[in-house]
């Protein structure tokens, strides 16, 4: 996994989704760091090719796009439906300081298509990652 993330992990994570043949495409990470730092990015997208592919259409003003082709309530559901589920995963007795925004760590708007991706991967009901899906071809080109 370090070598896909560029460098060792910094909390317990799994693997969300998998190519056939095994290779990690999105983790889930814990709400936390190993050090006790919140992680406010619950999903992380880890497949090379897929994140090439999506920082070009980012590079292209994807997000910009994606901001303005979203409903904002559908959009705002998704950040409070991913917020949700990673505070649910928080121990109990957790006092520190907590993760906070929704998808990428943000409470409103589109911050990163990677995280919307990857979120949309591994089973959330996210408009932005149905976007970028949308716009990534088969054949490893953006659309």
């Amino acid at each position: 996994m370090a070598e896909l993330l560029g460098r060792p992990p910094q909390c317990a994570f799994d693997v969300a989704v998998a190519h056939d043949d095994g290779r990690p495409v999105v983790i889930a990470n814990a709400p936390l760091l190993d050090d006790g730092r919140p992680m406010p990015t619950r999903y992380w997208l880890v497949d090379a090719d897929l994140r090439r592919r999506v920082s070009q259409l980012e590079g292209d003003g994807g997000v910009r796009m994606a901001e303005a082709a979203i409903d904002p309530a559908a959009l705002a559901a998704a950040h409070r439906c991913y917020s949700a589920e990673r505070d649910a995963l928080l121990p109990q007795d957790h006092r520190g300081p907590r993760p906070s925004g929704g998808v990428g760590g943000t409470a409103q708007g589109v911050k990163c298509l990677h995280a919307h991706l990857a979120y949309r991967l591994a089973g959330g009901d996210d408009p932005v990652g149905d976007w970028v899906l949308a716009r990534l071809g088969p054949d490893g080109s953006v659309r």
